[in-house]
């Protein structure tokens, strides 16, 4: 986490209940990303909006298109609901790319309640551009589209979804737990029309997002040169790990996040090894790749480690 977040946590007042406009929060928003508080609805992670959006737009017996594989919370939430999936499901041997006149297709065919977009994706890390998005925003204007960016941060050269929101039925969410290294407080937001806020916040929890939370973010959003500073280490670990594991001789999905698919064989089998040796990878099986795994870079100390474990368990 950014300087300053630990030296906060013993100063935040818990005996009072989190400020309910998230006042500051919200200023320090508007500051970061220049979007007004009216079009954003501050959450307790980026998973806590994904429910809000179905309970909000979705009903038994909807039909919502999901891009598979993809983050498993957007069917958990569907479930929920009552709503069934449409699914498409990306190949592997099309290196999961999209093929958006095939999602055109589906969503003239099927006529759908909502649409939920990761981008970059989760867990292949492949990024959709700016022409193919609006594309897709193009032929959705009856329903919700939902463009989860929880990740833009690690992006090259990322392109703005921000100036879409006005006059399309679409929701942001964005995930600040991600960018500053604070999964475990819990901290995103959605950016969207106003009536599009105004709704979700009719459903939304009151002080959803705690003290803490409300503190912490804003004194990591007012850390210049962290997320740059940031960005630059994980693409050296990032880059050192393709190197290496490709020099072992592993088929890598190329990906514009900061994490990557790997092809080891059997999943569950190389974690458990992994897990052995005290390393953790993410096992694929439950997004219907058990033959792969999702490589994460940490810092350089850490990628060395997780390489020398890989290298023990090959025997070399």
């Amino acid at each position: 986490p950014p300087p300053g977040v630990m030296e906060a946590l013993s100063k935040v007042d818990i005996t009072h209940y989190p400020d309910s406009g998230d006042s500051q929060l919200w200023r320090c928003l508007f500051e970061k990303i220049g979007v007004a508080p009216e079009n954003i609805l501050k959450v307790s992670g980026s998973t806590e909006l994904i429910r809000l959006a179905a309970l909000a737009y979705f009903a038994q017996g909807d039909q919502v298109l999901v891009i598979e594989p993809t983050f498993g919370e957007y069917e958990v939430a569907c479930n929920i609901i009552g709503a069934s999936l449409i699914r498409q499901r990306l190949s592997v041997e099309k290196g999961f790319q999209l093929n958006v006149k095939e999602t055109i297709e589906l969503i003239h065919r099927y006529c759908p309640k909502g649409i939920f977009i990761s981008n970059p994706n989760n867990p292949t890390g492949q990024y959709l551009s700016q022409e193919e998005f609006k594309e897709l925003l193009n032929v959705s204007s009856d329903f919700l589209v939902v463009l989860d960016e929880a990740y833009i941060t690690f992006v090259d050269n990322a392109w703005s979804s921000l100036n879409m929101i006005e006059g399309n039925n679409l929701l942001i969410l964005r995930s600040m737990t991600k960018d500053y290294a604070l999964a475990g407080l819990r901290l995103g937001y959605g950016i969207a029309q106003r009536e599009i806020i105004d709704t979700m916040r009719r459903i939304c929890p009151p002080w959803n997002v705690n003290a803490i939370a409300q503190q912490v973010g804003i004194i990591a959003m007012r850390e210049e040169g962290y997320l740059k500073r940031c960005q630059v280490e994980l693409k050296e670990a990032k880059d050192y790990l393709i190197l290496e594991l490709s020099h072992l001789g592993f088929s890598l999905v190329p990906s514009e996040a900061n994490f990557f698919l790997v092809e080891v064989g059997d999943a569950q089998e190389f974690r458990r090894n992994l897990l052995e040796r005290k390393v953790l990878v993410r096992d694929c099986t439950s997004f219907g790749l058990p033959s792969y795994v999702r490589i994460a870079p940490r810092t350089l100390p850490e990628c060395h480690r997780l390489v020398t474990a890989i290298r023990e368990m090959r025997g070399r």
